[in-house]
């Protein structure tokens, strides 16, 4: 893909992050299918979606796109609400209380199972257990940024920089915090973590100077790194990106730091297996469609579109392995970085 076609599509992407700011302000309705009288899906109710990040975010933006595409095959509304706070446990909570009926789901954030359990008192996180999961949607990777005017080119810069990194997350416990506090650990750099609530504010405030650097996903800050708004300096995925082949990773430049976000689609406990076998179908229709595989170049995101038993032991995994590390490099998650 060349750069003109990314800013073209980025454009687009643009105006849908608008469109979603407008919708979630009147309540984010963005599936025009089906009404009760048609009696699809099990009735013809509205489906809900909600999501844990404000509007405009990678996660919000999945929703949307994902949502057009469910309601025109089940013939019944989608709508999207954003229930931002505390990493999407909020959210979460919502829908462990909704009914099992099929009609409100959430996107389920990887890192709000596999990180915030880390960062918060035993118990307090939401217990992926506690869920029926849909299907997987996608991975995307995190790439360090700074603002061209810090003059940070590279983890040595920082390490140099003779005072400590005030470095911006899109909250605690996720996966921008993690990522940044693996790299700061490893490389002996004296830093300071500001929680945003989600990755729009956290690149505003990279991009205002607010922070030094920032962990963001990469599509929503590949934009403004075309443009040369913003620096990247290395990123946090297992191997090299292609839409950032001179920008290093952090383990090729020397350190144990791969993190990465994925999202799954999760319904309440106790939803009928018939009802779930007809969303795992509606999803697997909607991952299919030619204009959502182009949402998902057009934002650099990794189809894990697999069933909801393997990204429950991917994701119980996870946790393991970053407990693991949290203790190794004595990562204190909770806020005190």
């Amino acid at each position: 893909m060349t750069t003109n076609n990314r800013a073209r599509r980025w454009a687009t992407a643009g105006t849908g992050f608008a469109l979603a700011l407008s919708l979630a302000a009147c309540g984010g309705n963005v599936g025009g299918g089906g009404s009760a009288e048609g009696e699809e899906f099990p009735g013809g109710d509205p489906i809900t979606v909600l999501v844990g990040q404000d509007p405009g975010g990678s996660t919000d933006l999945i929703a949307r796109a994902l949502a057009d595409e469910v309601s025109d095959d089940l013939g019944v509304p989608v709508t999207v609400e954003n229930r931002p706070g505390a990493n999407g446990a909020l959210a979460a909570q919502e829908l462990a209380g909704a009914e099992p009926d099929g009609h409100t789901l959430m996107v389920y954030n990887g890192s709000l199972a596999y990180i915030t359990p880390l960062a918060v008192a035993e118990g307090e996180a939401p217990d992926i257990a506690d869920y029926e999961i849909v299907t997987g949607i996608s991975q995307d990777d995190y790439v360090l940024v700074t603002a061209p005017s810090s003059g940070f080119t590279t983890v040595e810069d920082l390490a140099a920089a003779g005072r400590p990194i005030t470095f911006g997350t899109t909250g605690v416990g996720t996966g921008s915090q993690l990522s940044q506090e693996l790299l700061f650990a490893q490389a002996g750099i004296e830093a300071t973590a500001v929680p945003f609530d989600g990755g729009s504010p956290t690149l505003t405030a990279v991009l205002g100077g607010q922070v030094d650097v920032g962990s963001i996903q990469l599509g929503e800050a590949i934009e403004q790194i075309e443009a040369g708004e913003l620096t990247p300096i290395v990123t946090f995925a297992e191997e090299r990106v292609s839409y950032l082949p001179d920008t290093p990773t952090a383990v090729e430049a020397g350190y144990d730091a791969p993190v990465q976000q994925s999202r799954a689609v999760f319904a309440p406990k106790g939803t009928p297996e018939d009802v779930l076998g007809t969303l795992q179908a509606s999803f697997q229709t909607a991952f299919g469609s030619e204009a959502y595989q182009q949402f998902n170049e057009d934002n650099q995101l990794t189809p894990n579109e697999v069933d909801g038993e393997e990204v429950r032991e991917t994701w119980t995994s996870n946790l393991e392995r970053y407990r693991g590390v949290v203790e190794q490099y004595s990562i204190d998650l909770g806020g005190d970085s």
